[in-house]
């Protein structure tokens, strides 16, 4: 089970928040005996028809996709995007005319601000990674990186091509993230998302 930090939406959980989630967690597993069967609520009909009714639209939607011609030609035409956009619109209509109810947003909530703290990365850790960024560029072979940012140019072009093996080599080489992006954006171009108006 996981459960994420109450500040997860606006930045890096704080310590803080990190151990309320980790705490609920453990309420969960060691007090409530969730844990000590493999389904707790096995056998009941409501979580069976649940399942099945769930199970059943999940192909009734795969079903669609595959009729559009796979998730490649779903996203490449909007159809994921749209259904995203879609969603979202009702589920914030739902909330605003009370028929989705949301505790703290739309019932039972409190006038008084409550700030939340979030988590602020010290500018001596960003400017410290960049030092080292610099000093790796500056101590690596240059050569070894640039053969190994090569091969992984031919992997990406060849359809048939394991592209792991010369990104693992690009890797141990020192090639940084942005490098190894950078190739295969040459090769793929860069993604743009399809207009949903």
């Amino acid at each position: 089970m996981h459960t994420n930090a109450y500040d997860e939406a606006w930045a890096l959980p704080t310590k803080e928040a990190a151990l309320v989630a980790l705490r609920t967690q453990q309420i969960i597993a060691e007090e409530t005996g969730a844990a000590d069967v493999i389904d707790p609520l096995g056998g009941s009909y409501y979580v069976e028809w649940l399942t099945d009714e769930m199970e059943m639209r999940t192909y009734e939607y795969l079903a669609k996709i595959e009729e559009i011609g796979g998730i490649l030609q779903a996203l490449k035409k909007g159809y994921i995007q749209k259904e995203i956009a879609d969603t979202a619109y009702k589920y914030q209509q739902q909330m605003e005319n009370h028929d989705r109810i949301v505790v703290g947003v739309n019932a039972h909530v409190m006038n008084e601000p409550s700030p939340i703290n979030t988590l602020r990365i010290d500018e001596n850790a960003r400017l410290g990674q960049i030092e080292r960024l610099d000093k790796v560029r500056k101590f690596r072979d240059s050569k070894k990186v640039e053969l190994a940012l090569g091969d992984l140019q031919h992997s990406f072009q060849d359809p048939k091509s394991n592209c792991i093996y010369p990104m693992l080599k690009a890797i141990k080489a020192y090639a940084t993230l942005g490098e190894i992006v950078e190739v295969g954006r040459k090769v793929f171009g860069e993604w743009k998302e399809p207009s949903i108006l």
